[in-house]
């Protein structure tokens, strides 16, 4: 039985990336200026008009993929005589991967021979999209259905997530800091430094002095957590700072031969609740906490 991986859009990879293998996706959506849209990895959509509009004040809502849309696409591939890998969002940031084992319990009521596995990766961006990436070069190495599902399984919660964002104010309206601590800190130019636990939850753990002063401590984190660096690939994610993205790359680069470095814009979904001028360094590591 053939094997198909499917993913959703926030994962954050680089439209290229998807195109280029053919990998198929659900799509979360989001609402901007009255205008409700897919996410799909920047297709349809300027990334720079999207930030530029947060960067006014206005505000992006989102919607996760719901029952209907994992039920059609499961169905569609069991019906093809296939097995699905579904590697889904972070559950403790979205109820997505939810809908997704609820669609596979009625599937698999239906279709007695039925082959899905759902995985809640506790990962979010290109940290998702990290372990999508390293799924499907086991696929087109031949991997089997369960020798993938083991190395997610195995392998997710030792995949590190790092950030620190620009406007304390979408931090502010996530409930992640209080007004005071939003406005206090925009005042002395305090950056906070967050991480992805083992529960996949988003969590504040420290506060620096400056934008690049931040930048440098993901860079921190990174040596003193990752392991076997001339054999990973590294992924960095950002809210429309490019030149931030670089940085980081370039310090990391400096110190360490690295297989890849995957840098792309973060989706308009996750964007949405990060705000623009975020950076986000994900690696492998011998575990997150």
């Amino acid at each position: 039985m053939d094997t198909v991986i499917l993913i959703d859009s926030c994962s954050d990879l680089p439209l290229k990336y998807i195109e280029g293998n053919s990998i198929p996706y659900l799509p979360f959506t989001y609402e901007l200026k009255g205008v409700e849209r897919k996410d799909d990895f920047w297709e349809t959509a300027s990334y720079k008009e999207f930030y530029d509009a947060l960067r006014a004040g206005e505000m992006s809502t989102t919607s996760q993929v719901n029952f209907k849309m994992y039920y059609d696409e499961f169905k569609k591939y069991v019906e093809q005589g296939k097995s699905v890998i579904y590697i889904g969002f972070s559950s403790a940031l979205s109820g997505s991967t939810s809908s997704a084992q609820l669609a596979r319990e009625q599937i698999m009521e239906e279709y007695k021979n039925a082959d899905i596995t759902v995985i809640d990766s506790k990962s979010a961006s290109l940290g998702l999209g990290l372990l999508i990436y390293y799924a499907y070069d086991m696929l087109k190495k031949g991997a089997s259905k369960d020798e993938i599902i083991n190395w997610v399984e195995q392998n997710k919660l030792k995949v590190n997530h790092w950030f620190t964002p620009e406007d304390l104010n979408h931090l502010k309206r996530g409930g992640r800091i209080s007004g005071t601590a939003a406005m206090v800190g925009t005042l002395l130019h305090i950056k906070p430094i967050l991480f992805v636990d083992n529960q996949g939850r988003l969590i504040p753990v420290e506060k620096v002095k400056g934008r690049k002063k931040a930048l440098k401590t993901l860079v921190e984190k990174l040596s003193k957590k990752i392991v076997n660096p001339e054999e990973e690939v590294i992924a960095i994610s950002h809210g429309d700072c490019i030149e931030d993205a670089e940085y980081v790359r370039d310090l990391i680069l400096e110190q360490y031969k690295v297989k890849d470095v995957i840098i792309n814009n973060i989706g308009p979904v996750i964007g949405s609740h990060t705000g623009a001028g975020i950076v986000a360094l994900f690696f492998m590591g011998d575990c997150r906490e």
